[in-house]
């Protein structure tokens, strides 16, 4: 996503503050968007990717000044709605009931295949791996530059390493993309590879902290043989 979702980042919003002791749950109905995201999971509602792209469709402002489990209640409700199962003025109507009853209580429902769903994922999680008989385009040790573009939708390239060089040092093998899937065209497999890039490479000589590295994970259509960008540029 090119904007303040952006997984690498944004400049300028002072440091991340770290609460110590802090509990799992900073009030109840964290506990319910929480809970909001396995029914519609199961359902086919939406794959991870898809629930974070509809996190990014957030007003910027709002994006960032809500905390984090009220991105999850809105992506859960922007499917909702989207999928015709929720209905914008009734969920306006509960927004305005429990901000007139803040301790009514929640409601309840009782599924147990539900329950033991979220059992079996909680404990061994969701597997991206697809199988796929696309060829691996790059080995390790291949020098590679991240394309240096600014894709529409859902994305996984930080900005921070787009037209930035470095060298595969390890192969995984094919998973979801999610510049497809998050944009609802499907898994599309393709490989992934993790790119050990220098600091220098990524912030400049003048910031970057001395012979220090970061590894980030792309899938292949993200990058291409370093010469041939090189060449162009």
């Amino acid at each position: 996503m090119n904007g303040v979702h952006d997984l690498g980042g944004t400049d300028g919003l002072g440091p991340v503050p770290v609460e110590q002791d802090e509990p799992v749950w900073h009030a109840d109905w964290e506990k319910a968007a929480f809970g909001m995201f396995s029914m519609p999971f199961r359902a086919g509602f939406f794959g991870v990717d898809e629930f974070r792209y509809g996190i990014e469709q957030m007003h910027p402002a709002i994006y960032l000044l809500s905390p984090y489990y009220e991105h999850w209640a809105h992506t859960a409700e922007h499917y909702g709605v989207a999928r015709g199962v929720l209905d914008p003025e009734e969920i306006e109507e509960r927004t305005q009931y429990y901000l007139e009853n803040p301790d009514a209580p929640l409601p309840e429902r009782s599924d147990p295949d539900l329950m033991a769903f979220v059992d079996a994922v909680v404990k061994n999680g969701a597997p991206a791996r697809r199988e796929s008989d696309k060829a691996q385009a790059f080995a390790v040790g291949d020098r590679v530059t991240v394309v240096d573009d600014s894709p529409r939708g859902h994305t996984r390239k930080a900005r921070y390493i787009r037209g930035k060089t470095g060298v595969i040092e390890k192969a995984y093998g094919t998973f979801i993309y999610p510049d497809s899937a998050g944009n609802g065209r499907g898994d599309a497999p393709e490989h992934v590879y993790s790119v050990r890039f220098t600091n220098e490479e990524l912030w400049g000589p003048e910031a970057a902290e001395p012979n220090g590295v970061v590894y980030f994970d792309v899938w292949e259509p993200y990058i291409v043989p370093a010469s041939t960008e090189e060449a162009t540029t």
